[in-house]
């Protein structure tokens, strides 16, 4: 399919046409390159006729291999290639888990080391042809899929070695020797969220509509599935590559939630959104690359990974009544203890798949012995308590259906106490998987031998298997933090040091940062995503500096959680004291903005976040009064988002593409089209 571009494609305007400079075969025929010259009309005649070009011209490198089933594309300008350096990547592979879809990644850089002076135009007009190339290569592909099947086309045999000394095989010519001919390059049947092939009518094989998964893949990775359950999930999987940036979750991550919520999907989306923020925010997609414990966890922390039970889930023993949670919280603080059981639980996720490859079946929850022996009045007090129920929360919230069972042994007369303090932050489904053993009752028939193999029961609960798990004790008081001693310590990254802000947006109360430039050539960027609510983003100058109380919130350092400050003054007027220099962007609830503004003339910038309703009337001072009325009418609750931003001097910014970039951190490296809003002026550039 992707072959039948060239030699020119009528499907893209821009691409005039192209000749072979290069073409290659190995001697196996598995892999076949071409090197092409590309001719393209970039829409910048006023600039290209100031630099004498006409046209612009690419080398593109195309390399199948049909044994591996990949194709790879590489493509760098030979036009003005002095000045600027543009490099792609495109990459067409099978997907591993199921071979009927085909997976696409794309990537780009753009370094402008100079042109004419007109560095930031060229780049501007190079990101919108970007951004909206990504979009069209995708209905290209489709296009020629379409026309390949309404051909007959649907299914290409596989590669196999050339027949030994010299006999032929009849099946094997068309794989790898004319790619005109047989123009599917991967063998994958299908696009990401098509699948094709001679069984299936051609119309019923590229509409979204018939998509379904495959049998042989829900019984491999998922589990037992209803027609309504799958239905949910590719619904919720289809509206998350349609809304966010970033790799989706994969199939079993978005179960989960579903499951989470009775496979309601308005809750399911609710929760999962929600989640994945949290994860862009704090960056736990990194946790176990960037989290190393400190020694005294290693030493004093008697939690770890042993084995697995009957079901092939992953085992995780912790021995809760030998830790010294009181000595623990004091000596490293509460974030650093709930950051090392993300770890564990981001750890569980990691051993669930590795078992599922390794058993044959989907493994999607670990098991979880907590051992009791030991647990005293001590381990109630108070801030303890306090650590544990904020980790419960954000363990509930962001790793739903996660637990598969959790086995409580030699339960002592004080755990009723504990249990009363804890059972009610913890959700029903998810208490329906605790089994408690008081005493020895875990032992013989019934008890851990039910669930656990005899021979991984661990030999401080009556088993032959040596566990490598710490005994823990207290920690000395001598490495408690003393009260000048705070708790971010240098082995510790807390949350509240992210570069990303907290703010709620209220009825007739917008969210408003102020930037003061002081040189015209400068650049804003931003980067935020709406957890909550849906929101109008706008941005004004002012050359008057606003009062505001909050002067620490115009830099950029972390605000409190739901902060909300207002900057212009409702005596202003909207063309008079200050004036809007970027249209008005609506904002829907779970979506992810990236943009940038060049500066024109130095003073005060106020970034605007208020809650979506009528627009009011410009240019008059009611219009905020107008603002608060709409507002009050509507029925909708406050909002909530996260953002950040950023000055950069006119030679340092990279700013569309560090934009495009960061389209990667919504959701968690959990990639999907990123489009560009024309609402913006010609001096931005915004992406969703």
């Amino acid at each position: 399919a992707y072959e039948k571009r060239f030699p020119t494609c009528p499907e893209i305007p821009v691409f005039l046409g192209s000749e072979i400079l290069h073409e290659s075969r190995s001697d196996d025929g598995a892999i076949h390159i071409i090197e092409r010259s590309c001719k393209l009309n970039v829409d910048a005649p006023r600039l290209l006729k100031k630099a004498s070009v006409e046209y612009v011209f690419f080398i593109q490198k195309n390399t199948v291999n049909w044994k591996e089933r990949t194709l790879r594309i590489e493509a760098h300008n030979e036009t003005f290639a002095n000045r600027v350096v543009v490099l792609e990547t495109c990459s067409y592979s099978v997907h591993p888990e199921n071979e009927e879809w085909t997976c696409f990644e794309q990537s780009a850089s753009l370094d402008i080391k100079s042109f004419f002076g007109f560095e930031s135009t060229v780049e501007k007009i190079a990101m919108k042809q970007y951004t909206s190339n990504i979009k069209r290569g995708k209905e290209v592909i489709e296009h020629y899929l379409k026309e390949l099947i309404s051909q007959g086309i649907t299914f290409i045999p596989r590669w196999t070695p050339p027949p030994v000394c010299g006999q032929k095989d009849e099946q094997t010519p068309t794989v790898g020797q004319d790619t005109d001919d047989v123009p599917l390059e991967s063998g994958a049947r299908g696009t990401t969220k098509e699948q094709t092939g001679s069984s299936c009518p051609p119309a019923e094989a590229v509409s979204p509509d018939a998509d379904k998964l495959d049998a042989d893949y829900i019984e491999r990775y998922l589990g037992q599935l209803t027609p309504m359950q799958e239905s949910c999930l590719i619904r919720l999987r289809q509206w998350l590559q349609e809304t966010h940036k970033g790799k989706i979750p994969k199939d079993e991550h978005i179960l989960r939630f579903l499951r989470a919520r009775d496979f309601n999907i308005d809750k399911a989306r609710e929760m999962l959104c929600q989640s994945l923020s949290w994860r862009k925010q704090y960056q736990v997609d990194y946790i176990l690359q960037s989290w190393r414990p400190p020694a005294l966890l290693d030493e004093y922390y008697t939690g770890g990974w042993h084995y697995q039970d009957k079901d092939g889930r992953p085992l995780y023993i912790l021995r809760l009544g030998q830790m010294d949670t009181k000595g623990l919280v004091k000596a490293l603080g509460e974030e650093s203890l709930l950051r090392h059981v993300l770890s564990i639980n981001e750890e569980g996720q990691k051993r669930c798949e590795e078992n599922t490859n390794i058993f044959g079946r989907p493994i999607t929850s670990w098991t979880c012995l907590v051992d009791l022996e030991g647990l005293n009045m001590r381990h109630l007090w108070r801030p303890g308590v306090k650590a544990l129920l904020r980790i419960i929360e954000v363990v509930e919230d962001n790793y739903p259906e996660t637990l598969g069972r959790l086995l409580i042994v030699r339960a002592p007369r004080v755990f009723p106490v504990l249990w009363t303090l804890v059972s009610p932050f913890i959700n029903e489904n998810t208490r329906q998987k605790f089994l408690i053993y008081s005493g020895n009752n875990y032992q013989g028939p019934g008890g851990l031998v039910d669930y656990v193999d005899k021979d991984v029961i661990p030999d401080f609960l009556g088993g032959d298997c040596m566990c490598t798990v710490p005994e823990g004790g207290l920690v000395p008081k001598s490495l408690y933090q003393t009260e000048e001693e705070p708790e971010n310590s240098d082995h510790i990254r807390l949350w509240t040091e992210t570069i990303y802000h907290s703010a709620s947006v209220l009825k007739g109360a917008p969210h408003e940062i102020v930037v003061e430039i002081l040189e015209g050539e400068s650049v804003i960027t931003w980067d935020f995503d709406i957890l909550k609510g849906d929101v109008v983003f706008s941005l004004f100058h002012s050359k008057r500096a606003p009062e505001t109380s909050h002067k620490e919130a115009t830099l950029p350092s972390t605000s409190a959680a739901g902060d909300n400050t207002q900057l212009i003054d409702k005596t202003w007027v909207l063309g008079v004291d200050y004036s809007r220099v970027e249209s008005p962007l609506v904002c829907r609830e779970g979506e992810s903005i990236q943009g940038s503004h060049v500066t024109r003339w130095p003073g005060f910038y106020i970034l605007q976040w208020k809650m979506h309703g009528p627009l009011p009337c410009s240019g008059t001072s009611l219009s905020r009064v107008d603002d608060v009325l709409a507002s009050l009418q509507s029925s909708g609750h406050k909002c909530k988002l996260i953002y950040y931003y950023e000055v950069l001097a006119s030679k340092d910014f990279r700013g569309s593409m560090s934009s495009l970039e960061s389209c990667n951190s919504g959701f968690s490296q959990l990639s999907g089209a990123t489009t560009s809003s024309s609402q913006s002026q010609s001096s931005s550039h915004l992406s969703r």
